[in-house]
């Protein structure tokens, strides 16, 4: 399939720089947290846009027997993910559904696809859980576009949990919270994040 700007973007150089920037960040601790609370009985895992695996890390650390599985677009974070998780080297939109995993996460990423694509991946994401799906971004109340390191059309905010939901209704709310960028132990931005059970 044809790679539209994002795709294209996140393929390229530009996305080998954020790969670089974002190798040993401890964001992973975070997803952690929030499932940690909620006490999730899960036997597999996929992550959309796992970068180098450091969500999946923190999944494998706190359920040693979980199966885990990413989908990275960018081919040298590809290489890192791929010698420790069963992964794939392509974008979310042309990944094919094989089979369905117990937790689905997807956290900084849904902000940096074309808005156009969206329910195209909430459908990806629906239909790969068998039982949770677990979304952390940045929030705004309208959807709104803003630069990303001096480039447009790289990131969006808007409520996609609220999108989500009115994709599927009968998804469940579990938990949502907030981490704030101003929170020393957390190394974070401003995110919402939130669990959804089917």
């Amino acid at each position: 399939m044809k790679k539209n700007l994002q795709e294209s973007t996140w393929k390229s150089k530009f996305g080998d720089s954020y790969t670089k920037r974002n190798q040993n960040g401890n964001r992973v601790n975070i997803t952690g947290l929030d499932l940690l609370k909620n006490k999730l009985t899960i036997k597999s895992a996929i992550e959309f846009g796992s970068n180098v695996g450091l969500n999946l890390d923190t999944i494998k650390s706190l359920f040693p027997e979980v199966e885990t599985f990413g989908i990275e677009i960018n081919s040298k974070a590809h290489k890192i993910l791929k010698k420790k998780h069963k992964s794939e080297n392509t974008s979310i939109l042309d990944f094919r559904i094989k089979k369905k995993y117990d937790l689905v996460l997807i956290c900084g990423v849904l902000i940096h696809q074309n808005p156009n694509d969206l329910n195209k991946i909430y459908k990806k994401l629906y239909n790969s859980s068998s039982k949770y799906i677990y979304l952390r971004e940045y929030f705004s109340d309208k959807p709104v576009e803003l630069d990303y390191r001096g480039k447009k059309g790289l990131l969006f905010k808007r409520d996609f949990a609220h999108d989500l939901i009115k994709m599927y209704p009968k998804l469940k709310i579990i938990d949502y919270g907030f981490h704030w960028k101003h929170d020393k132990l957390k190394n974070t931005d401003n995110e919402n994040w939130f669990l959804f059970s089917k």
